[in-house]
Formats: structure tokens, C-alpha cells, sequence
């Protein structure tokens, strides 16, 4: 697949089928920050969040069978981080 695919899908999910599954990507990766933060007793927020889901995703392309979607949730979880961002500036 070329590289604007994975990106395409990558928005149509987050923009769309995650969008309506789990509403606002701040607001949910912001309650995941905090629950996060505090199981292990340490200040994450939204973007952190996102940043470590990308790196699991890319954890998982060292072991096991690796597929598609890995790399288009790893586009994803990082436009999502880049738009945290962009929405604290």
C-alpha cells in the first residue's frame, strides 16, 4: 500500500469510526492521561498518551505477524498527538 493510503485511512478512522465510537480525541486521550497518571503515580497528559500508544503500535511490529492496520494506527495516534498539540498553543 502506498504511504497516502495508510495516511487516508488513518484520517477516515480518527475523524470518523473513532470519532463516533469514542468522541473528542483530546477529551478521551485526556481522561486516558488521567487514569494513567493516576495508576502510576506520574503527571501524563493527552499527549503523552498518544506518543506511547504510537510506541506500543511500534513495539508490536517487532514481534508476531505485522499487519496494515498497525502502521495506520500508528499514523493516527500520531496526527492525534500533533493535533493535542496544536489545540494547547
Amino acid at each position: 500500500m502506498k504511504s497516502n493510503l495508510f495516511l487516508e485511512k488513518a484520517n477516515e478512522l480518527v475523524e470518523g469510526e473513532r470519532n463516533r465510537d469514542y468522541g473528542d480525541k483530546v477529551i478521551n486521550h485526556t481522561n486516558i492521561a488521567k487514569l494513567w497518571s493516576a495508576y502510576t503515580d506520574t503527571d501524563i497528559d493527552a499527549h503523552d498518551v498518544a506518543i506511547m500508544m504510537a510506541l506500543l503500535k511500534i513495539a508490536r511490529t517487532k514481534l508476531g505477524k505485522v499487519s496494515e492496520d498497525s502502521y495506520i494506527d500508528m499514523a493516527a495516534y500520531c496526527a492525534i498527538a500533533g493535533e493535542i498539540k496544536s489545540r494547547k498553543t
